[in-house]
């Protein structure tokens, strides 16, 4: 397809090392993706498997979530050795294999780091409690003992992300510390060995040819430690996954978790090309960019896009402040839809503005009812926003295919640990990780032979890749014409900058070089300027653009 004059140029040779920085990058959620044994569990295999649809789709990488050795008490992110494949998931040599073929075809490979806390099962855990307190072990940890007249008391009122106190009474009295679920302790970055070990393991894949990182909690490594720990929430207050702006909270977004990542990126930086690494972190725009310096990781996840309601003006700010941010430190900012904690975008666009999905997902998605024509069309439109902007696109694997998300998963089939540490009064993250429909008919849906480990709703044969192959009107056409589309407009370097343009308080519309990009947010058709339309995210627009919907044109 070539829209645009001349043909697609190859990266040049400065671009490789950092060719992240406008990468079309594609989530693999490995447990749901594609099943190749017909175990009902997403593998290894399986991805390799479904490769030429990923370069088909246009993607310069996939990111990988953790499929190390694990217990599985939270998807994954419990790992008991972060140097080796679980048997669930196939081997090393399946891995191996993987990025082999990957990089056979430009795909770039990101795994997952989960430096924040471990498995219950992980041998360094195991040996912290079984050698007892005031142990050398159990400085890798955070043990303290308890409050009250006999240590029956947590240490602090700290609470966990998935509900409860942060603290885990084990048999000899003491505690220790879990910012997630009880089977994840934290671990103490402050202890030489654990950094030593994690850039061990940064060298271990780095060394076996993977191109970057993932960094889970990256915000949350580093604890206010002093005695007596300060208790400053509450038992009954909300667990939160950031710090508020201006807040010193006791264990998110601390300074001292900068010296870490000013230690990652020397050992990043030894590989040719260097080693991406992007922090998840939930901070504020105006921190953000201080993970993303010159001397420290490369990008960092904007959520706040991501949480952005369908509001051109909250659109607007979010884009003007994330691209403020990372132009202060020479960085480049990311854009992401949806992901495997959150609600899916076509679903929440489908949802009246301010309503609480938490709330929302325990009514098994009835309290609201989503307004479905709605979520479709502004997750079309939203494609066309996301791909335009400078930076890099991170897309969650289903999106393509215009999934929604599957809020009425029955009780006995959730297994995200969320469900069960708040007593079932919140779902968890189940309804955005049912596993993948390739296929129109059978059991599976061309997921697996077997028994899917969670069920796909009865009309998923609809949204199926094979279902939508040959539908030039289809959520999978879009997102490969946009791609195709963007890769060609990049390729002409129109820079990191965008210039707003004026069409009314309804229509965001900016140019990125001479791409013209247009969302209508409003009730009413807005007559398109002159320039020649090249994409569409509905079809049958050609002189107007309809309510939520969005279009690129190429202008002189």
């Amino acid at each position: 397809m070539d829209l645009i004059n001349g043909t697609e140029q190859q990266m040049a040779s400065g671009r490789e090392t950092t060719w992240w920085r406008d990468a079309l990058i594609y989530e693999v959620y490995v447990r749901s993706f594609a099943d190749s044994n017909g175990d009902g569990i997403g593998d290894l295999p399986g991805v390799t498997s479904k490769l030429d649809y990923l370069a088909g789709l246009g993607v310069d990488a996939l990111w990988l979530t953790p499929f190390f050795p694990s217990p599985q008490a939270d998807g994954g992110y419990d790992v008991s050795d972060y140097r080796n494949v679980d048997p669930m998931y196939g081997t090393l040599a399946d891995f191996k294999d993987l990025l082999a073929a990957a990089h056979s075809r430009n795909i770039r490979i990101i795994v997952d780091v989960v430096p924040n806390h471990c498995s219950d099962r992980h041998p360094d855990f195991e040996a912290a409690l079984a050698a007892g307190p005031g142990s050398e072990e159990r400085e890798r940890f955070i043990f303290r003992d308890g409050a009250g007249r006999d240590g029956e008391l947590p240490p602090s009122d700290w609470q966990s992300k998935f509900g409860g106190p942060a603290w885990e009474r084990v048999p000899d009295g003491q505690w220790y510390l879990h910012i997630f679920s009880k089977e994840q302790p934290d671990f103490n970055w402050r202890h030489p060995g654990v950094r030593a070990d994690f850039e061990h393991t940064l060298r271990f894949w780095s060394d076996l040819g993977v191109d970057g990182f993932r960094v889970d909690v990256a915000h949350g490594l580093m604890k206010d430690l002093e005695l007596p720990l300060r208790n400053t929430f509450g038992a009954d207050s909300a667990p939160l996954l950031s710090s508020p702006e201006g807040d010193d909270h006791p264990f998110w977004d601390r300074d001292e978790v900068h010296g870490v990542y000013r230690q990652w990126r020397k050992i990043l930086d030894e590989y040719d090309p260097p080693r991406l690494a992007v922090a998840e972190a939930g901070v504020s725009l105006d921190r953000l960019p201080m993970y993303v310096r010159t001397d420290e990781l490369d990008q960092a996840f904007n959520f706040f896009y991501l949480r952005s309601p369908w509001s051109p003006d909250v659109f607007r700010t979010v884009i003007d402040d994330a691209l403020a941010g990372v132009a202060r430190v020479g960085a480049a900012t990311s854009w992401v839809l949806s992901n495997h904690d959150v609600v899916r975008h076509r679903t929440r666009y489908g949802l009246p503005t301010g309503t609480d999905v938490l709330r929302w997902s325990a009514s098994n998605g009835t309290d609201p009812l989503p307004d479905d024509a709605a979520g479709r069309r502004r997750a079309r439109a939203s494609v066309l926003l996301t791909l335009a902007l400078p930076g890099a696109a991170y897309l969650y694997q289903g999106e393509e295919l215009g999934l929604p998300e599957v809020p009425d998963l029955p009780a006995d089939c959730l297994q995200d640990p969320i469900f069960a540490r708040t007593g079932g009064a919140e779902k968890g993250r189940d309804g955005c990780r049912v596993p993948l429909p390739w296929n129109a008919d059978g059991p599976g849906l061309g997921f697996t032979d077997g028994v899917p480990w969670l069920p796909q709703p009865r009309n998923w044969g609809s949204y199926a890749a094979s279902a939508q192959e040959h539908d030039a009107g289809s959520f999978l056409a879009l997102y490969r014409q946009a791609a195709a589309v963007r890769r060609q407009v990049l390729a002409t370097n129109p820079g990191p900058e965008i210039s707003w343009q004026d069409f009314g308080a309804d229509v965001l519309a900016f140019r990125r070089g001479r791409l013209l990009c247009l969302v209508n947010f409003g009730d009413r058709d807005v007559l398109l300027p002159a320039g020649k339309l090249i994409l569409a995210s509905e079809s049958g627009t050609r002189a107007a653009l309809a309510t939520d919907t969005s279009a690129w044109l190429l202008t002189a």
